[in-house]
């Protein structure tokens, strides 16, 4: 059983290794598909042995003398897609599923690497399932000014030394994302650039914190609201050997979050505590924003506008329904460079606008 966006669903694969989700009364008599059998075909009901397929049709109905039920009645199902390893749910109007987009850092592997996929939630600080709203965590993505402070001088070091400097930010918005360039004048004299990305409409794009290599974003996460106040990631990149990706995650007084005592999740907080301390669902109303938040603004308004152009009827922004799925160029990544570019300034991104 898997939840998403407020519904409670069952996801199989039958065992010609295709994959099906559904929605999980049957439609014959209401009885569960979570306690269904998975075969060669589909999945069959315990109740009264009807088989459907991936795309919910009724292949046997044992039993009934006159077997058939009209065309028209099927067990309700979302179109699904694999790629990267995750199974895809498409969940909207059928007559507007647009394709499945890919990303070009998932897209072109060097000698030795391979795409690993997670289901953990890489990047919530906390266990598999957040519960909270999944904006509180998602515009975190667009908080560098905490990195410093929550993962650095308040927590200690959970990144790297050079995370904890405080940053010069300049934050970048287009019609499918908004970006932060951060800059880092190191000891050494050298500049720390970091790009992180926030894609319409929940990908995040955030190289790994604790590597002090310097390269393109080598990992994507999708953030699923599971409904109003839960939320998990889902997450796939570029590894060399199997596991990688599960050493992402960080350590908050030389332990794994699960293992941190009541009294250490008090004294070492992470992202995980910082927004489900907002509490299930924060109030904007009682924010006191400041210069420092644009990019929190930037996304805010950006996903309003979102909302906004569904809610006439039109389609959100970055889909593509025919032809060849449009490869998405992210920038997402670190570099170290020995001058700094034209510093950051502060206005706030026209394009947004």
């Amino acid at each position: 059983m898997v939840r998403a966006l407020g519904e409670d669903l069952v996801l199989f694969r039958d065992k010609m290794g295709r994959a099906g989700l559904v929605y999980p009364r049957c439609v014959h008599r209401g009885a569960s598909l979570f306690y269904g059998r998975t075969e060669d075909r589909g999945i069959r009901c315990c109740y009264h042995g009807w088989l459907f397929d991936v795309e919910g049709r009724c292949l046997e109905q044992p039993g009934n003398p006159n077997p058939g039920i009209p065309s028209s009645v099927r067990q309700p199902v979302y179109p699904l897609q694999e790629r990267y390893g995750l199974v895809f749910a498409y969940m909207g109007p059928p007559e507007r599923r647009p394709l499945l987009p890919r990303y070009n850092i998932l897209e072109t592997l060097l000698p030795g690497e391979h795409i690993e996929a997670d289901d953990s939630s890489i990047g919530s600080g906390g266990p598999t399932i957040v519960p909270c709203n999944w904006l509180q965590h998602f515009e975190n993505v667009m908080d560098p000014m905490h990195v410093p402070v929550l993962h650095g001088s308040f927590s200690g070091t959970q990144f790297t030394e050079r995370m904890n400097l405080m940053p010069d930010v300049r934050f970048e918005g287009s019609t499918d994302r908004v970006s932060s360039v951060q800059l880092r004048k190191l000891p050494s004299g050298h500049t720390h650039r970091r790009i992180t990305e926030a894609l319409i409409p929940t990908v995040r794009a955030v190289a790994n914190p604790q590597s002090t290599n310097d390269g393109p974003c080598s990992l994507l996460g999708w953030v699923l609201p599971l409904d109003d106040t839960s939320f998990r990631i889902y997450s796939a990149g570029r590894v060399t050997s199997h596991g990688a990706l599960k050493q992402i995650r960080s350590r908050f007084n030389g332990k794994p979050w699960s293992e941190l005592t009541e009294t250490e999740h008090q004294r070492f907080p992470g992202d995980y505590e910082a927004q489900v301390g907002q509490g299930p669902i924060t109030f904007h109303s009682e924010e006191h924003l400041v210069s420092a938040d644009r990019g929190v603004v930037l996304l805010r308004s950006l996903l309003k506008r979102q909302v906004d152009a569904v809610g006439r009827g039109e389609d959100p922004s970055g889909l593509v329904f025919e032809g060849a799925s449009d490869l998405i160029e992210l920038t997402a990544g670190t570099t170290t460079m020995a001058e700094a570019p034209t510093p950051p300034d502060d206005r706030l991104d026209r394009k947004l606008t």
